[in-house]
């Protein structure tokens, strides 16, 4: 017998994956875990493990018919990879924390302790139980529907070429590092729909500068979207190259980082450098309350009025190597 607390968690869990069970019961079967069953056992209750068994045979069936349509030319082994890559515990478990599968799932009390909606495992068993429980009340093309739903960003994403697959943050932060450019910053810039169905939108930047932008149902999943946006195109490397070597300017005057200024600093000093330029060109973007600005305001006035008195307003701020370092 469920609970009517219960059934209101179930039934909010139902409008999060767009699917209203025939049998609540058999939902709630999917979200509940051995050890919360074994604590329970005269009381006929039933755990998600046969449901788990059935839905990772779905799963697969549905993940290979898929990429099969998508990519009818492509060899068995790479079908293989892109199948293991989909059907993963990591792809699983992003999967559930998406729809926050977490929350809902019934466990004992020493689960609970350990952080055990948290757990990889527990979740990706979850996530195929209850991939199971939509095969049997509404067939195959209620789970097949819940599927191609939840993982189309993930196989849009997928380059069967080079089979980078999810890692395209990795090879980015790799030819970044050829290069001798600071690492990349992901940067949430906006959040868009309701709490169960958000979607987020990334700004990658290097040293400040904006490379590339992508978006998915994921923070995880709009950071590869602009990573491999950013390795799509030379665009993004030609900002990154004129970052670390500026051309030469045309009025005749040397640049700030061939001037004496700059002269004596190690090329570790030169990137804590262009990393603390890039953190303040991302500290300009953020906002403030009105107040804050009034009060930044009269303190830039005060400062004026100070340096007028002390001498000429226009003197140049001098920069030297212990004040760099800090």
């Amino acid at each position: 017998m469920i609970s009517i607390e219960r059934e209101k968690l179930l039934s909010e869990f139902e409008q999060k994956i767009g699917y209203s069970f025939r049998s609540r019961a058999l939902l709630d079967r999917a979200l509940t875990h051995r050890s919360f069953a074994h604590e329970r056992i005269e009381q006929n209750c039933q755990h998600n493990e046969a449901l788990e068994f059935l839905g990772d045979s779905v799963l697969g069936m549905v993940v290979s018919a898929w990429l099969l349509k998508r990519f009818p030319t492509l060899s068995e082994g790479k079908l293989s990879k892109m199948k293991a890559f989909l059907v993963s515990e990591p792809s699983l478990v992003e999967l559930a924390e998406i729809i926050d599968l977490g929350t809902y799932i019934l466990l004992n009390r020493g689960e609970e302790k350990t952080g055990g909606r948290r757990k990889g495992t527990l979740l990706a068993d979850a996530y195929e139980a209850l991939i199971g429980a939509l095969f049997l009340d509404g067939g195959i093309q209620v789970a097949e529907r819940f599927l191609l739903y939840e993982l189309r960003d993930k196989v849009f994403s997928i380059d069967p070429n080079s089979m980078i697959g999810s890692d395209y943050k990795s090879v980015l932060q790799e030819q970044l590092q050829a290069l001798g450019a600071p690492a990349p910053k992901y940067v949430v810039v906006e959040t868009i729909g309701p709490d169960h169905r958000r979607t987020f939108r990334i700004e990658l930047r290097v040293g400040g500068q904006t490379l590339a932008c992508g978006e998915g149902r994921s923070i995880k999943i709009a950071q590869q979207e602009a990573a491999q946006a950013a390795l799509a195109t030379s665009h993004a490397f030609d900002k990154v190259k004129a970052l670390l070597h500026p051309p030469p300017p045309t009025n005749g005057k040397a640049h700030p980082a061939d001037s004496e200024l700059m002269q004596g600093f190690t090329e570790e000093e030169l990137d804590s450098a262009f990393a603390f330029v890039a953190l303040a060109d991302e500290l300009a973007l953020l906002p403030c309350h009105d107040e804050d600005a009034a009060t930044f305001a009269q303190r830039e006035d005060d400062g004026d009025a100070a340096t007028a008195k002390a001498g000429d307003p226009d003197a140049p701020i001098v920069m030297v190597k212990d004040d760099l370092m800090g």
